[in-house]
């Protein structure tokens, strides 16, 4: 039977309540409604749901954000990869470096929300003062699980949760994919070059994913996970001798003026070994690696680049 909303008023107010309690017990707060508080790798911090200016120092999470069509309003000054090459235009922000946040402009561009990462991780508290700031850096020793963390949480404040659920499903595909191809490609070599210098990453380095990652055998099990990696010698890599040769050329990725790796590597030694022969010498996009690293984009291509020169074995 329907009840009347007279009789429902009568009864309230015999228990000393009123409509507004009632609906005080009904309706989500407004800020229950509007806000969301994030875990990140600085804290906790209470932020808005879909915020409207967005300040992005992390180019992983300016990736993955780009991916996604999330409106940005601001973005470091700085040599942009293609696929973002449009956040250099005088229509975004600019607010200071990779490293150093320019405060004034920060403030001047009145952001809800901050988005930073490893690059400027130390600049968290000062930043913070300024609006709600997240801090998307990444676990060296879980990365791809924070990498998924902080695409979910990325996803519940702008409201892409299914569509983060979809591109994290495929990349775990992916990841699937080729561990299954690592398992007997045989061992693998991880370089970086720089300035006409080489340095090799293992188990455990910030690109030591081909081995704790995919399962790819290290060439060389002693390498320690140094944050800039071990200087090599030619003779170096001709001792160790690798199935794999895996290359990134970080001037490349920040517009260095040193030899390209690929005149850089080549060398007679390095011709002798088992990768070079065998035409197993692969150079991964150093953007990716070095700079978008962490985003969702960048990440998946890196995953596909790597089953790709694996399919051809």
């Amino acid at each position: 039977m329907k009840t009347d909303m007279t009789d429902i008023a009568m009864n309230l107010q015999r228990r000393g309540l009123t409509f507004g309690l009632l609906l005080t017990a009904l309706v989500p707060s407004a800020k229950a409604a509007t806000t969301l508080k994030v875990s990140h790798a600085s804290g906790s911090t209470e932020v808005p749901l879909k915020p409207q200016r967005v300040l992005v120092f992390d180019l992983g999470a300016l990736d993955t954000l780009d991916a996604l069509g999330v409106k940005i309003s601001g973005v470091p000054k700085w040599k942009m990869p293609p696929v973002l090459a449009r956040y250099e235009g005088a229509d975004y922000a600019k607010i200071g470096s990779l490293f150093v946040p320019d405060e004034e402009a920060v403030h001047a561009a009145a952001p809800d929300l901050i988005i930073i990462g490893s690059r400027t991780r130390d600049k968290y508290e000062r930043l913070s003062k300024l609006a709600p700031t997240i801090d998307l850096s990444t676990d060296p020793a879980d990365f791809y699980g924070s990498v998924e963390r902080n695409a979910q949480a990325l996803g519940r404040i702008f409201g892409k949760e299914a569509e983060v659920a979809e591109r994290l499903a495929r990349m775990k595909q992916s990841m699937a994919q080729v561990k299954q191809q690592a398992a007997g490609a045989g061992t693998a070599l991880i370089l970086l070059t720089t300035g006409g210098k080489i340095s090799a990453y293992g188990s455990g380095s910030r690109f030591g994913l081909l081995h704790d990652v995919f399962g790819m055998k290290p060439a060389d099990p002693a390498l320690k996970p140094t944050t800039h990696g071990q200087a090599v010698s030619y003779e170096y890599i001709f001792k160790t001798n690798p199935d794999w040769l895996f290359v990134i050329d970080r001037d490349a990725a920040i517009g260095g003026q040193g030899k390209a790796a690929a005149q850089l590597l080549d060398n007679p030694l390095v011709a002798r070994t088992k990768a070079w022969t065998r035409g197993r010498v692969v150079y991964l996009d150093p953007v990716q690696l070095y700079l978008t690293s962490a985003g969702l984009r960048a990440e998946q291509d890196i995953i596909d680049a790597v089953g790709k020169a694996l399919a051809k074995t």
